[in-house]
């Protein structure tokens, strides 16, 4: 039996995992899973000193993939911080993925129909860098060192072209390498060798600012965008918003190897707990259960593997059908949304049996 480390979390994030299990049961996916839960509430991370948090990252890292309810990060300097933060250190994680998708009945920013995937640099680049400042008044000058791995970039590069072959995707776009070929370059430089490792996949290197205005005149195809933790950070947020909502986006952290395989997952929703929508079972639980089938295709389980799609297909199928949260224009409940997903996936699995 396989085991999937669950991160209960907070608010209206603990409502809408709970609706995902719902969906992983036994009954719904035809094979049974062990959940082992940890307490990632911000009451349990404030009595445990974070204790807990550190907890579910070894458990993740002993079998490999987790399932995590969005959390509440305190804005006092001495409180208990981000939990995100300490996870993604302890798995050593190393690529953000999110996927932004067309949801039926919403209409788009742009003319965007096909997904929209970026692989961002979970690590290094801007984040932690090095800052100080040194003289006065006007004469004041701002430092910031930075730093940027090969190792980690092609770890970046080759999840990229591995992704887009599995998706019929392009690989589109890259660093701002004219005007930094050392730094940038690096990344660059290891997007040109995957594309020979590749050759079956199609490949568009292109500048990060021309990636963002071809973008706004996308014609369509689906995309994979390789980018460093900055440029991954603020694309993937236009990337999503651009498909109209984010609910039909499930944020994947993942850790991969030295043999370039994929070996701890953490899926997650990008949105956050929503506390206006707590207790009042309206909140859209899409990108939850997203998280959870993207989540069950790095199951060691066949069967649970196999559910994955059928998970994924189910929730489009349910707005297709008109069964929509208020966000998106319907009136059905969250856990009505919920149960018209399980119907769906367990068709899906009867006709594909």
């Amino acid at each position: 039996m396989a085991t999937v480390v669950i991160m209960e979390g907070d608010e209206t994030g603990q409502e809408l995992l709970a609706q995902a299990l719902r969906v992983l049961q036994p009954e719904v996916i035809g094979t049974r899973l062990e959940f082992l839960s940890f307490d990632l509430s911000l009451e349990s991370r404030r009595r445990t000193s974070n204790r807990v948090v550190f907890e579910a990252a070894g458990a993740m890292r002993h079998y490999g993939v987790g399932l995590k309810a969005a959390t509440i990060t305190p804005e006092g300097k001495h409180d208990v911080g981000s939990p995100n933060a300490i996870l993604r250190e302890e798995i050593d994680a190393q690529i953000i993925l999110r996927t932004g998708r067309r949801i039926p009945g919403v209409r788009p920013v742009t003319g965007v129909v096909a997904p929209i995937s970026v692989v961002r640099m979970a690590v290094d680049d801007a984040y932690g860098a090095k800052e100080w400042r040194e003289g006065t008044g006007l004469d004041e000058i701002a430092y910031r060192t930075t730093r940027v791995r090969r190792s980690l970039c092609r770890i970046v590069a080759e999840f990229a072209f591995q992704h887009a072959k599995r998706t019929g995707a392009k690989v589109f776009g890259g660093p701002k390498f004219t005007v930094s070929p050392i730094y940038e370059g690096l990344l660059k430089e290891e997007m040109d060798a995957a594309a020979l490792r590749h050759a079956d996949v199609p490949y568009d290197p292109q500048l990060i600012d021309a990636v963002y205005a071809l973008l706004l005149q996308s014609t369509g195809e689906a995309l994979v965008i390789p980018a460093l933790n900055r440029d991954g950070d603020t694309l993937a947020d236009m990337v999503l918003q651009m498909f109209g909502s984010i609910a039909g986006v499930e944020s994947l952290v993942l850790h991969v190897d030295d043999a370039l395989q994929v070996r701890v997952v953490m899926a997650e929703a990008p949105h956050g707990t929503a506390p206006r929508l707590r207790g009042r079972n309206i909140a859209n639980p899409m990108a939850m259960i997203l998280a959870a089938a993207a989540m069950l295709g790095y199951v060691d389980d066949p069967a649970a593997r196999r559910a994955a799609p059928a998970i994924a297909d189910a929730t489009f199928d349910a707005v297709r059908d008109g069964l929509r949260t208020v966000d998106l224009g319907g009136e059905a409940t969250t856990s009505e949304f919920t149960e018209g997903v399980i119907a769906r996936v367990r068709a899906w699995l009867s006709e594909h049996a």
